[in-house]
């Protein structure tokens, strides 16, 4: 835009001669068609390089047996549910088709839009909903099922946002990599397909019965 105005200024000042002004003429569709080039680069850029989060949480899609996990860890569950870095939001979007209130945060603005037309495409929009925002800033107090797909550097940090602020009938799912602290309490798949289920009320039993003996032991 910046560019196209620099040389519209410029045009009048080179009215001379027939060659000053395709010369003119040349620079205006190079700018247009440089323009077009840096929206596409724009538009194709989020999704495949790192938002910009505390840590670095690169964009990667789940895979088809990671979401089939994920769901087999909500059998019996109900409520609403939370991805925390939702992605395209293909995990919020099965969420709903399953009956599910989801709700997806993402810092990658093109991300978000693009989940919001996936759920449309689906017909589940009604049932989903997909925030820009860092997931460091935003409390998720009110899910009762929550799913992460983080990087090993954010979990400690995450895992004690999560104990500060979830209720005790809570579930978190964790995909690709567990929490650093919690004990597992359902497992399932293998791999890069392994999913970690988590009870809040269970782990938060294990911590106070634990809290309990080691007075105990010392004396």
């Amino acid at each position: 835009g910046a560019m196209s105005q620099a040389v519209a200024k410029e045009i009048p000042q080179e009215q001379g001669e027939g060659g000053s002004r395709r010369s003119s003429w040349g620079l205006l569709v190079t700018a247009g068609v440089g323009g077009t080039l840096v929206a596409l680069y724009a538009l194709a850029t989020p999704f495949v390089t790192p938002a910009l989060r505390k840590v670095c949480l690169p964009f990667v899609p789940a895979t088809a047996a990671q979401i089939q996990n994920v769901l087999k860890m909500l059998e019996n569950r109900s409520g609403s549910l939370v991805d925390i870095g939702s992605g395209d939001g293909r995990i919020v979007i099965a969420a709903a088709k399953k009956g599910f209130q989801a709700v997806g945060y993402e810092l990658n603005p093109w991300l978000v839009w693009y989940s919001r037309y996936r759920a449309w495409r689906d017909g589940v929009h009604q049932n989903t909903k997909f925030y820009i925002s860092d997931l460091w800033k935003v409390s998720f107090s009110h899910y009762t099922n929550v799913v992460v797909f983080g990087v090993p550097q954010m979990m400690p940090q995450l895992e004690k946002k999560l104990e500060d602020e979830l209720e005790c009938n809570a579930r978190i799912i964790a995909c690709r990599f567990p929490f650093p602290c919690w004990i597992p309490d359902h497992t399932t798949g293998e791999g890069i397909d392994t999913v970690w289920a988590y009870d809040l009320k269970r782990s938060r039993g294990r911590e106070t019965k634990s809290l309990e003996i080691t007075p105990e032991t010392e004396s």
